[in-house]
């Protein structure tokens, strides 16, 4: 069973840094965790078991961001071919979080794909 353990107090600091990028908005997601979409795509959520944020970026950043900081990001199976990356909760800088939430916001505003090709 999918252990489901979060404090939405742990998603503040995003969510206020988030919703400064136009068209911002609050929303729910996997098991009514707190996200933020942009046009109804999904930039940022606090995952469900309250460990970490999952963050919409591009697949060139991603690499950059887990090269360079690999004490607070990291990517699992699930978001390999995906273009979103995981920050563990306590772990990053403000500077790194707008680092990863501005370029997910371009990657969602400039329409690249979601999806590698396998």
């Amino acid at each position: 069973m999918k252990e489901i353990n979060f404090n939405p107090a742990d998603f503040e600091t995003v969510r206020q840094i988030a919703l400064l990028f136009p068209g911002a908005q609050d929303s729910l997601s996997h098991y009514n965790t707190p996200s933020i979409k942009i046009k109804k795509h999904l930039l940022c959520r606090l995952h469900e078991n309250g460990e970490s944020l999952i963050i919409r970026t591009n697949f060139q950043n991603r690499e950059l961001f887990l090269e360079k900081y690999p004490e607070s990001c990291f990517i699992n199976e699930h978001l390999k071919n995906y273009s979103y990356i995981g920050l563990y909760i306590n772990s990053y800088t403000i500077e790194l979080l707008k680092a990863v939430l501005e370029c997910g916001f371009k990657a969602i505003t400039e329409k690249e794909p979601t999806t590698r090709n396998s």
